[in-house]
């Protein structure tokens, strides 16, 4: 017995929910013929040492500082396909304080995200970026609070912190949703590309460190590309 005979509906109404359904499934399945790049980007230069401010019972006294995480790197489309500024859907995102770092070093968002930035640490903390598509200022907040800050243009946020002068972070706003940020061991993926001739740029630390053109034949699935940057 099918669901209709169970619970019968209006023609109108059985018709209008088909096309919404439809909708649904188009919006969900990949367009046809897209595929994946996907790699590796290899860091070849060594991660320098933050200058950390020392708290004023640690004065005098010699610690450890972290390295700088520039492992992370982020790899994108210089240009998008035309379809891909529509499904472009606003999100939200993260960039924790944590042990006087910002974690990630690395976000990358669209356009019409709304990133948080609590407080982890048991001091306070002001996060603001002076340039770039956004500039802001949250003013000193304590421990345990969060502020917000939403990115409706696309660009490069560099993010500091007021009180200690060793964070600082990247925030990277595409208008459209093909790029990856790298994981710990380096590969990215990006996926639902269609066929086309693309520039694939790797960047890494503040600056694009190679492009190279791509191409995503009709029939092909994968595409592969690995970088080196120093």
């Amino acid at each position: 017995m099918t669901f209709s005979a169970l619970c019968p509906l209006p023609s109108a109404l059985t018709a209008t929910a088909i096309i919404v359904l439809a909708s649904v499934l188009s919006a969900q399945a990949p367009s046809p013929g897209a595929g994946i790049i996907r790699g590796r980007v290899e860091v070849k230069r060594a991660a320098p040492r933050a200058e950390r401010r020392p708290a004023v019972n640690e004065l005098g006294m010699p610690g450890p500082h972290d390295p700088i995480d520039i492992t992370r790197s982020v790899v994108y489309l210089e240009t998008a396909p035309s379809a891909a500024f529509a499904d472009v859907e606003p999100a939200r995102a993260r960039m924790d304080q944590r042990n006087e770092t910002f974690v990630p070093h690395v976000l990358a968002i669209t356009v019409g995200t709304t990133v948080d930035f609590p407080n982890s640490d048991q001091t306070y903390h002001n996060v603001f970026s002076l340039r770039g598509p956004k500039p802001f200022d949250l003013g000193r907040y304590a421990a345990g609070r969060s502020r917000s800050v939403r990115f409706d243009r696309p660009g490069i946020v560099r993010v500091f912190c007021e009180i200690h002068s060793h964070m600082s972070a990247f925030i990277l706003v595409f208008s459209h949703r093909y790029f990856a940020v790298t994981g710990a061991d380096g590969r990215y993926q990006i996926g639902r590309v269609p066929p086309g001739r693309y520039t694939l740029v790797a960047w890494n630390e503040g600056a694009v460190r190679e492009s190279r053109p791509i191409v995503m034949l009709e029939d092909q699935s994968i595409v592969e590309a690995d970088f080196s940057v120093r």
